[in-house]
């Protein structure tokens, strides 16, 4: 299941284990494509990979935070630090492959 995260939930939901975040807007094609994919993502590797997204239109501070410029952008902390950020659309497997390295 993908849990939507805002700027005031972001560090909770990110502090631990693997976690994907999708930063997103209803207005960007790219970003309708990926998110089929990162909900299918989270029905396989839910049990080892916390997925969640953002709408960068309602949530602007994080997205600062962490110089997002382009959309979609996939964030993935491990334990609360940043190990990889992913830009553009990517299919399951590239993202499954990304994720693998860090889980287990």
């Amino acid at each position: 299941m993908v849990t939507e995260t805002t700027d005031k939930t972001f560090e909770q939901d990110t502090a631990k284990g693997v976690t994907l975040t999708d930063f997103w807007a209803t207005w960007c094609g790219p970003c309708r494509m990926q998110s089929p994919v990162v909900d299918q993502l989270s029905e396989e590797m839910g049990d080892k990979v916390t997925f969640n997204k953002m709408d960068v239109d309602k949530n602007q501070e994080t997205p600062q935070k962490f110089g997002i410029m382009s959309i979609p952008t996939l964030l993935v902390k491990k334990d609360g630090k940043v190990v990889d950020s992913i830009v553009g659309y990517h299919s399951k497997e590239q993202l499954a492959k990304i994720l693998d390295q860090y889980v287990g």
